[in-house]
């Protein structure tokens, strides 16, 4: 989404105006003699998000550039939150390597100002696809868990947690056509306890969206299944288009009662029940068990073919634009794929060995 000057909080106004990334907005003047910043994409409280072209490769590529800002008011959390970006940033880079994660092209510290340069993922949010496209079906959203899981297993495999896993971060990419998972929070997170730390008085951040976080990660003690959770709560909303402050939630439970404006096969209301559960403890552990729940138990060829995330179906695609793709860009999509391919023949091996012992 792009914002308009004119439309900015005061906030990202004095960011445009006191940082040299809104300086250099929609100049020819170039970000470290490299990038041509092109237009402000997104904002949130840890900073703001530029589309920008990379001008020192022959193809010119689109990519982002992340301004994280952290208000840390002392040298040595500035030192701190320097390693912890530092270290948060090189997970990023490995994640990276899955075709479902942007690719991290850069990461650097200038002046105070902590910098994510990543791969541009064009195509549609899946907020933006049900806004335009209305509501899918169950069968829309089995398929959708069956793109999201592996991606979510390999994730929490590199002990790694999302934190803010929603329709909004996940992007149908118009080249390859897969579902890509963005805007991971535990660089913010890192950030955020620095500043805490540096500041009297302020209170600790906390790190997600109200609504698709469960109740442990308000308390500030996120765990693997709180991905499991938000996406539970991102499959209500691809049904019915509707947030999750729009179902009613038990006082004494805080379970929602999702079913009373959905309907769905026993089969599926079992599983999403079980991924929306308050407690972790009563939730699937592992992304792995919900795959095995979908297939009903069954380690057999239907659940390799869920890990080979084949394309989705018509209800959550937007067609291609008809534009002209570089020898490069081929290249890249093509590299990816091969990557994809390989992992998944890595995760069967390793579904197969899990399901014999």
């Amino acid at each position: 989404m792009d914002f308009p000057l004119n439309n900015l909080s005061s906030f990202h106004s004095e960011l445009l105006a006191n940082t040299e990334l809104g300086r250099l907005c929609g100049k020819e003047e170039l970000f470290r003699d490299r990038y041509q910043i092109i237009r402000i994409i997104g904002r949130g409280g840890f900073g703001v998000t530029f589309l920008a072209k990379d001008m020192s490769l022959p193809t010119t590529p689109y990519c982002v550039i992340k301004l994280l800002c952290p208000k840390v008011s002392s040298p040595n959390a500035l030192e701190t939150a320097q390693l912890r970006f530092k270290r948060e940033a090189k997970t990023l880079s490995k994640l990276g390597s899955h075709s479902q994660i942007p690719m991290l092209l850069d990461y650097f510290v200038m002046q105070g100002e902590f910098y994510l340069v990543q791969e541009y993922i064009q195509g549609g949010t899946l907020a933006r696809l049900i806004r335009r496209n209305g509501p899918i079906s169950e069968v829309g959203v089995k398929q959708f868990l069956r793109e999201m899981l592996p991606l979510l297993h390999y994730i929490h495999s590199n002990k790694v947690i999302h934190r803010d896993i929603k329709p909004q971060n996940i992007i149908r990419c118009q080249h390859h056509r897969r579902l890509v998972l963005i805007d991971f929070g535990a660089v913010k997170e890192q950030i955020a306890q620095v500043e805490d730390t540096s500041m009297k008085g302020v209170t600790t951040h906390f790190i997600g969206t109200v609504g698709f976080a469960p109740p442990e990660q308000f308390a500030l003690r996120p765990v693997y299944s709180s991905d499991i959770y938000a996406l539970g709560i991102t499959c209500l909303y691809l049904l019915s288009g509707m947030g999750p402050l729009d179902f009613e939630t038990d006082r004494y439970t805080g379970k929602l009662h999702w079913q009373r404006k959905i309907q769905v096969s026993p089969e599926l209301a079992e599983i999403l029940d079980q991924m929306l559960q308050p407690s972790p403890r009563d939730r699937f552990p592992s992304a792995r068990s919900i795959i095995v729940a979908l297939h009903g138990n069954q380690l057999d060829s239907s659940l390799f073919a869920c890990l080979a995330i084949p394309p989705s179906p018509v209800e959550v695609t937007t067609a291609p634009e008809n534009e002209y793709q570089s020898p490069q860009a081929k290249a890249a999509i093509a590299i990816r794929e091969w990557k994809q391919k390989t992992q998944d023949k890595q995760e069967k091996k390793t579904l197969i060995s899990s399901s014999s012992g």
